[in-house]
């Protein structure tokens, strides 16, 4: 699924994502080093993956959106 970057902390490698719909996730360390990404900018396209539902639900990676 797709999102835009929110926030980014590189301290902790942690932020959070906005789906299409405006909804906010957040994500961790382990799902940032998932993607194999250095650095995430507010504003950039991102592909996420997901697990759970709900208030549950939560990021499981996040790497750079290509066409």
């Amino acid at each position: 699924m797709q999102a835009t970057a929110y926030t980014y902390d590189p301290d902790s490698r942690s932020g959070s994502v906005l789906l299409d719909d405006g909804t906010p996730l957040t994500f961790d360390a382990a799902a940032f080093d998932a993607g194999g990404l250095l650095l995430l900018r507010a504003g950039q396209r991102v592909r996420i993956e997901t697990e759970g539902d709900g208030t549950d639900r939560r990021v499981t990676l996040v790497t750079l959106q290509t066409l």
